[in-house]
């Protein structure tokens, strides 16, 4: 960061949900954490703190890159460890939403912080500015809010929200820490009740709540209504609720009621009977296994409240709303909701309408422009495009017009007038920039250095498109492309970017390219996931005609694709997130670098579907087990590997990525996924720039028939257990035989050719049987994997 600002050490204070997962997510950027509690009596007085840390470990979604990282937080309590607050450059505090309680804790710690500590607060809505009045005058130039969203490690938001005397230099230098290190995205609120995401997202929830009453629709089918289907999360409304607690949920509409008297739409934040009935008998929703929803044996049960009772959910959505929701031209969806009688269609309608009124009216009090609104309810709420942005998208005027229509007939929720600025934009959403309504001018996006460093940055509908690069080459399965005629950027254009032949094609077309007119090549796609993996449907063809001459080639020519990636004269760096499952992780074994996001899931999966990895995974493994193995233990090292194919384990982070050996100690994992390409390009020029060299082959000592005893050991115990099937023995039987290097002495050299020719001799074998065929039919069928 120009500044010199940097943050090496942190602490959290309140080992709550939020605090203990914030801390965990500063241990995954590397940086020394402190967690604070309440001191506790007894002989630890740290021992809350503790537990918190140990918690995270059970917590799933994990918000640890991986396990050991809880080893790195520090347990730490008020009474005694105050002291450890003095080399903290940033300072979390993450207690409950208390302002008495936050005066007083900062009266506590403010003494023992460095002059230019960065002391920050997590608050979901309380007042800034009157959080800074409690503390010291010279400490309030650096403290402002940090708005973490639930849960930490996985959503994208962070709100940064500036008091009075807030230096603006603080909120650049933080903002940078939290995308680069953090890999978070964004948006500066103002200082007002519930900030930006959760103002409009509480707001969309209960009017959702209210309207569902109003139009007598079972919540179940509320449900269904307001999920993908309007480009929303799948845990729609009444599922958040539960996820999110109602309890929990209650108190933030209950705080939103209090915060905002003057608020036109304040009698909205109007806790149904049935949500405070469900709360005062302790059903709480998932965190007590019972609420809107609750799970009895295998079924899914919903409360219904015209039986007062719960009922198998069985969401009936209309067969012409269903109709409606097909339709992907947003102009046309609308115009038929509005048209329709069915409640159902009057339901969708009025939620956009509420929602956009709502949005409209608050936004010069809340936000700085339109853009910042959007990407705060998308990022903090999972929304696939922000309020504007379905309104722009839907035909500014003609919805302008349906909302001022029904405000004039009393329909809409609030009489409250749209403002005059609605009727004077065709739009908020411009190639110059977005809609301010307080500055009553398009804003362009934030020219921070930090922002140079996302190449294609999330945009919003309406903005200028990003260059796309000069195409060097295309097919139908990927596109070779540039963005500065000495580096090749490599993308796939297949569904999830499956590898099918035409992108082994496209890929061995690429590496001649680049050869003759490149410096180096990046892999990196312009939509996730990385891959993943082989593109199944193209080869059961072949398995059903008993082609299987050409289903080897097949498998031949992806094994000369991932050994080309590597024998190249150039350079070939890959840059990853998503899933990389199956070939796709093939392909990021063979590249001389990734550059893995954090959150990059990578397995070799192909157990799944009856196979073992035949791109060049099992010799990947067995070389480097024979790397690692100094001391001339190749099962040691090898044995790791066998269980991570065997198993058809997959990562939960690039870092575990690396533990299981998967991605190298030396390939590079970056938090941001929008710095992704950023970083790859860099890597590839100072390749390129150092006079690559591709490696040389060398012999691989392999662990022989004596390993594969031992691995047919474990075999036999798994089966006699019951814990894999014969099928499931063959496979594994075979994955210990090629990562062994076959039926040879211990510690025999073969050559790569002969592991990757045993990989193709066992890959065939069992696509020739019934029962892998079977799993690969059942995949392709039903996305989930067969165990026969």
């Amino acid at each position: 960061m120009a500044s010199g600002f940097t943050i090496r050490n942190a602490a959290v204070l309140g080992a709550g949900v939020m605090g203990a997962q914030i801390a965990a997510h500063l241990t995954n950027a590397g940086v020394r954490t402190r967690l604070f509690e309440l001191p506790d009596d007894g002989p630890d007085p740290s021992a809350s703190s503790r537990k918190a840390i140990k918690q995270l470990v059970r917590l799933e979604p994990s918000p640890l890159a991986t396990p050991g990282r809880a080893n790195q937080i520090v347990p730490c309590n008020y009474r005694t460890d105050l002291e450890q607050l003095m080399d903290c450059d940033l300072v979390i505090e993450a207690i409950a939403e208390r302002m008495d309680w936050k005066a007083e804790l900062y009266a506590t710690v403010e003494p023992h912080l460095k002059p230019d500590c960065r002391l920050v607060s997590n608050t979901s809505g309380l007042s800034i500015q009157r959080l800074a009045e409690a503390l010291p005058a010279p400490r309030r130039a650096f403290f402002c809010g940090m708005h973490f969203f639930n849960p930490p490690r996985y959503m994208p938001l962070v709100e940064l929200v500036p008091a009075q005397e807030t230096d603006p230099a603080l909120l650049d230098d933080l903002e940078a820490f939290l995308l680069t290190r953090l890999g978070k995205s964004v948006v500066r609120a103002k200082d007002t009740a519930n900030f930006i995401a959760n103002r409009i997202g509480v707001f969309s929830m209960m009017i959702t709540v209210h309207h569902a009453e109003a139009f007598g629709i079972a919540f179940d089918t509320v449900d269904a209504l307001t999920g993908p289907v309007i480009g929303r999360p799948k845990s729609a409304t009444f599922r958040t609720a539960d996820v999110v607690g109602l309890d929990t949920l209650a108190h933030v509409v209950r705080g939103s009621a209090e915060m905002l008297p003057e608020d036109p739409w304040n009698a909205c934040y109007r806790l149904p009977d049935w949500l405070n009935g469900l709360i005062e008998r302790g059903a709480l929703g998932q965190k007590t296994r019972i609420g809107v929803y609750r799970k009895s044996g295998k079924e899914i049960q919903v409360l219904d409240l015209a039986l007062a009772d719960y009922r198998i959910s069985n969401p009936q959505v209309a067969p012409e709303v269903q109709e409606i929701l097909a339709g992907r031209d947003l102009i046309s969806r609308f115009s038929a909701l509005r048209a329709s009688e069915h409640p159902q269609a009057k339901f969708l309608w009025a939620i956009h309408r509420d929602v956009f009124h709502y949005a409209a009216v608050m936004l010069g009090e809340i936000a700085d422009n339109a853009r910042d609104l959007d990407l705060a309810v998308r990022w903090g709420f999972g929304w696939k495009q922000g309020p504007f942005e379905i309104w722009q998208h839907a035909g500014w005027r003609t919805i302008a017009n349906a909302i001022g229509d029904d405000i004039a007939q009393g329909q809409a929720l609030s009489d409250t007038p749209l403002p005059d600025w609605v009727a004077q934009v065709d739009g908020v959403h411009q190639p110059d920039g977005s809609w301010s309504a307080s500055g009553q001018c398009l804003v362009p996006r934030p020219e921070m250095p930090v922002y140079k460093r996302q190449l294609f940055p999330e945009r919003v509908f309406g903005e200028a498109p990003d260059n796309v690069g000069q195409t060097l080459f295309e097919n139908e399965g990927m596109r070779l492309w540039t963005l500065d005629d000495r580096i090749g950027i490599v993308s796939f254009k297949s569904k999830l970017n499956a590898v099918s032949d035409a992108v082994l094609d496209g890929v061995l077309s690429a590496v001649d390219h680049a050869e003759s007119h490149l410096d180096a090549l990046v892999i990196w796609q312009t939509k996730g996931p990385f891959s993943v993996g082989a593109d199944l449907s193209a080869i059961v063809p072949l398995l059903e005609a008993g082609e299987f001459h050409a289903f080897e080639a097949v498998v031949r020519k992806f094994q000369r694709t991932t050994t080309r990636l590597r024998d190249t004269s150039v350079p070939v760096v890959a840059a990853a997130q998503g899933l990389a499952l199956g070939g796709g992780c093939e392909f990021l074994m063979y590249c001389d670098h990734v550059v893995a996001a954090l959150e990059t899931y990578v397995g070799l999966v192909e157990v799944g579907v009856g196979l073992l990895p035949a791109g060049g995974g099992c010799a990947a493994l067995a070389q480097r087990a024979a790397a690692k193995a100094v001391d001339g233990d190749i099962f040691r090292q090898l044995k790791p590997g066998f269980e991570t194919v065997a198993m058809g384990k997959v990562a939960k982070s690039a870092f575990e990525a690396q533990d299981m050996g998967l991605l190298r100690r030396s390939d590079t994992v970056i938090l941001n996924p929008n710095e992704l390409l950023h970083v790859a390009l860099h890597w590839a020029r100072a390749l390129a720039e150092s006079g690559y060299r591709p490696p040389l082959g060398s012999a691989v000592p392999v662990a022989g028939r004596t390993g594969i005893a031992n691995l047919q050991t474990m075999l036999v115990n798994m089966k006699a257990g019951g814990f894999i099937s014969e099928h499931d023995y063959e496979i594994g039987e075979r994955i210990a035989a090629v990562l062994c290097g076959g039926d040879v002495d211990a510690g025999t050299e073969v050559d790569e050719a002969w592991l990757l020719g045993l990989e193709r001799q066992a890959f065939v074998a069992l696509a020739r049987t019934e029962q892998t065929q079977a799993r690969i039919a059942h995949m392709l069928k039903t996305g989930k994997p067969l165990r026969n």
